[in-house]
């Protein structure tokens, strides 16, 4: 079982504690804040590897510091609230969210969630010129996890680079969205296929310099990467 630092920004004692003693049970390190304020000093003191964040907080939405941790940092972020508009959900995961819970929740489903995310990356033991793939102008590069577009380097988030790996690992081949789930996310996630299909977006606005996309839309069964 994967263990890690995690940070729980969380305004709701109850919560906070449910939370710390389910993940500290499965031996991760835990650390809390109730405010946007002491999480962004935590998050800079003790970088953590993953956020589990409340969006409702005493000073402020906790969207604006998803796309902050996004925008600084590699941690894997779990939106944790009592939000359960679909417009919030769909934000939250344009802004960088790599999963999506509502409350009240299950504490067995969080610790299940968390492993999924933790153990998502796929270690790839390939060495030499085949641990890089070009698909049209696209390079992705296995061992250092950088993806160049032309002349100019891609930074792209955990999800969206282990998209165009499984993607482009089998260019021309249409992947479904159950596929790219259990290659990405775990066999073990639970949540909306729907977050899918908002990474291809973040991932296209990135990697396309020129029309039509590299990645192409399969409808009613998932995507292909162009070769």
């Amino acid at each position: 079982m994967a263990t890690a630092r995690v940070l729980v920004i969380e305004d709701a004692p109850e919560y906070a504690q449910l939370i710390t003693a389910s993940l500290r049970s499965d031996g991760h390190d835990v650390n809390t804040a109730a405010t946007l304020a002491d999480a962004r000093l935590r998050l800079r003191a003790t970088p953590p590897d993953l956020v589990i964040l409340d969006l409702t907080l005493p000073d402020g939405d906790g969207l604006d510091l998803c796309q902050e941790i996004r925008n600084s940092s590699d941690a894997y972020v779990l939106v944790l609230t009592g939000r359960d508009d679909e417009v919030d959900k769909l934000v939250g995961f344009r802004l960088g969210a790599d999963d999506y819970m509502t409350k009240p929740f299950s504490p067995r489903e969080l610790a299940a969630r968390v492993q999924a995310l933790l153990g998502r990356s796929r270690a790839h033991t390939t060495a030499g010129p085949l641990a890089q793939r070009r698909i049209g102008d696209v390079l992705v590069d296995l061992d250092t996890r950088m993806v160049t577009v032309g002349d100019t380097t891609i930074e792209l988030t955990k999800i969206e680079f282990d998209l165009l790996d499984a993607l482009s690992e089998r260019p021309g081949s249409v992947l479904s969205r159950a596929q790219l789930l259990r290659a990405v996310w775990g066999e073990d996630y639970v949540g909306d296929d729907h977050v899918v299909d908002v990474h291809i977006a973040n991932l296209r606005k990135k990697v396309d310099s020129k029309k039509p996309s590299c990645i192409r839309t399969v409808r009613g069964v998932g995507y292909a990467m162009n070769v």
